[in-house]
């Protein structure tokens, strides 16, 4: 069968390896940690939308972190909830779905980057730069830093999901929970060593020019605040902070889990950490983030009582 290259129509996930007495367990628990996300997600933009306080750059900057939380966390999700309780010999899926999927979930893993870099070069014009910060951070420039960082991006991932639909291929089995660039190009038989060169430096590109842009940006904004006496921008300190972790989160669980798709006896820990990229950034933004704006906070505390 491996020595035959054509093209399968349906493809089988082998998805989460549940056993049946905790499959119920599996569920709820990803269902409730699903619906907190898109909540909490969807309420935060939703916000930004109706209140006229939040229409400044830094708000419209940020609503591109929950749509982008709310496109990959849907992407993911309902499927891996739906396979936790199907038979593991039923989980099928269309090769096209396959690829759309695998698409959505490269754009939600770069954009990430993309969006953090935007995010943090408004604090530092702010903090660093205060006087000209409405003159550089006009509408105009906000709405083409946010396009820039979905378009760059989905034309690079365009290309990397492109470049492993051309192959043909001789296996039809998905080992991992979700679709993703390296789940397609390793059901072909043929050569893939483009695919991983490609595959490759995208992503060291990606993670290298987002780690030294943001790292240098908070240095600056560190040194800024720490040399002044300003209270204002010295609470800016623990926002950055909280920044960096979500930050280091996310590029730690992405690194890992493109570094362990290489080898196959880290099998299970690369699962471990698609799924912690999948759900625990989405999950940790709105709280970091969200509750750090004081319009949001007072809101949700209102809502609340």
């Amino acid at each position: 069968m491996d020595n035959l290259t054509f093209r399968y129509s349906v493809l089988l996930v082998e998805g989460l390896s549940v056993s049946p007495q905790y499959s119920y367990v599996a569920f709820f628990s990803l269902l409730t940690v699903y619906i907190f996300i898109m909540a909490s997600n969807l309420w935060i933009l939703l916000n930004i939308m109706v209140d006229k306080d939040l229409h400044q750059p830094m708000y419209t900057i940020y609503s591109n972190l929950p749509l982008r939380d709310v496109i990959g966390t849907t992407v993911t999700v309902p499927r891996l909830l739906r396979d936790v309780l199907t038979n593991p010999s039923e989980r099928y899926i269309t090769y096209v779905e396959c690829a759309l999927q695998a698409f959505f979930v490269h754009l939600n893993g770069t954009t990430c980057h993309t969006i953090l870099m935007i995010m943090a070069f408004d604090r530092y014009v702010a903090i660093c730069n205060p006087l000209r910060y409405t003159t550089i951070m006009s509408n105009k420039m906000v709405i083409k830093l946010s396009a820039g960082a979905w378009i760059s991006m989905s034309v690079m991932v365009g290309i990397m999901i492109s470049l492993s639909v051309r192959l043909s291929h001789c296996r039809s089995v998905i080992q991992n929970h979700f679709c993703d660039n390296a789940s397609l190009f390793k059901l072909s038989c043929e050569s893939t060593v483009i695919n991983n060169i490609y595959g490759l430096t995208f992503t060291i590109s990606v993670i290298v020019v987002s780690m030294g842009s943001i790292s240098l940006t908070y240095l600056r904004i560190a040194i800024v605040c720490l040399s002044s006496k300003n209270k204002r921008n010295k609470k800016a300190i623990t926002t950055c902070s909280t920044h960096l972790i979500v930050y280091t989160i996310m590029l730690v669980s992405g690194f890992v889990a493109v570094f362990l798709h290489r080898f196959s006896d880290y099998f299970e820990n690369r699962r471990i950490a698609s799924i912690v990229f999948t759900i625990v950034p989405p999950g940790l933004n709105p709280l970091i983030y969200g509750l750090q704006v004081k319009e949001i906070r007072q809101k949700l505390f209102r809502f609340c009582k």
